[in-house]
């Protein structure tokens, strides 16, 4: 595996030493709407960030007897990050619950009094202020093990509230957000979006159009990197929705009058968001007051034994988790390609 600059497509790596690998596990209503996201079994899909989070803290599922999963079979991107933590174990795993529909088990999760946030298709009913600050006292005083942090998230249907954000806030994006299908269902997202952009108008704050059209992991985790990041280093773990966080953060900046220390950010996602044909994640980060650090590692199933694997290859799923930047982090400490393709299929199997 070799990791590389979104932007230059030149050799790139992630910061050097160990990583604590926080996932920020959330639940919008938007993912109820049928047909609009399949990162998870269909009618439980509000179930699959808790069992993400159980998943990658032990390696096994308790709220349900199965991992989840699309509807054509493909495994969840949490196993290739556990794939990863057991190879080359990050120095913690810890859960951030920012409104899941229920608790993981055994897993070390930290509690902020968050519910999930409503359809933004008649609402998303959050403060948005609150979530953000929440975020941001988060980042104030999260505790370091290791030598920087890897944030991931796990909220089905956040691609399209993550999408409805950056054009509430007025950035020029809304066709490059990814999406977990391979065929994007963009009528019912482009319905969807409609509908919340309709509910706000130019005379609001930006927190007011964010409490309509958002989703509480974008708002915390956007007032968590703007904390932390004058700390230590933070590696966003994922694609387009990590990028809209960063976008969430820097449109703040004269409203909470800090900005993210962005020499400390970086974002890893996955070859299949780096060159999906149905988004564009470079453009997205483009848009921002300062060029990033982005970058993807290349990883494919191409030799996969197990035949569903391969439909990653194919453009399903694509990312989640903290995929790509487990993927970056078992690059940058010498793990083969083959030998993370060998985990993860013994994860499967052992299943």
């Amino acid at each position: 595996m070799k990791t590389y600059n979104i932007f230059t497509n030149k050799p790139d790596t992630l910061p050097s030493g160990k990583a604590d690998f926080l996932l920020a596990s959330s639940v919008t209503k938007t993912c109820e709407i049928e047909g609009i996201t399949q990162a998870g079994i269909p009618r439980m899909i509000p179930l699959t960030p808790t069992l993400d989070a159980e998943f990658i803290v032990n390696g096994k599922v308790y709220s349900l007897g199965e991992l989840a999963e699309t509807p054509t079979g493909v495994p969840t991107p949490a196993i290739i990050t556990r794939a990863v933590h057991n190879l080359t174990p990050f120095s913690a795993v810890e859960i951030l619950d920012l409104g899941v529909s229920k608790t993981p088990q055994n897993s070390t999760c930290h509690h902020f009094g968050i519910e999930p946030s409503g359809s933004i298709a008649s609402g998303a009913e959050i403060d948005a202020k609150t979530i953000f600050q929440k975020g941001f006292k988060a980042g104030e005083s999260y505790e370091l093990r290791g030598n920087y942090l890897i944030l991931g998230e796990s909220t089905p249907g956040g691609t399209t509230t993550a999408s409805a954000t950056a054009a509430a806030l007025g950035y020029d994006c809304r066709e490059k957000f990814s999406s977990s299908f391979c065929n994007v269902p963009n009528n019912i997202k482009g319905e969807t979006i409609n509908k919340a952009l309709s509910l706000i108008n130019d005379e609001m704050s930006n927190f007011e159009k964010l409490s309509h059209v958002s989703d509480n992991m974008l708002l915390f985790c956007a007032g968590f990197i703007m904390s932390a990041s004058r700390r230590f280093h933070i590696v966003l773990g994922g694609g387009t929705q990590m990028a809209a966080c960063l976008l969430i953060a820097d449109k703040l900046r004269e409203d909470v009058l800090m900005r993210v220390k962005h020499e400390n950010i970086t974002i890893a996602t996955t070859l299949w968001v780096a060159k999906d044909e149905n988004s564009d994640i470079a453009h997205i980060l483009s848009l921002l007051s300062y060029k990033p650090h982005a970058l993807y590692t290349t990883f494919s199933f191409e030799k996969a034994t197990i035949p569903v694997l391969k439909k990653y290859d194919e453009g399903e799923a694509k990312e989640g988790v903290g995929a790509g930047a487990a993927m970056a982090y078992a690059a940058s400490t010498n793990i083969e390609r083959s030998r993370l393709l060998e985990e993860i299929e013994y994860i499967i199997y052992s299943i």
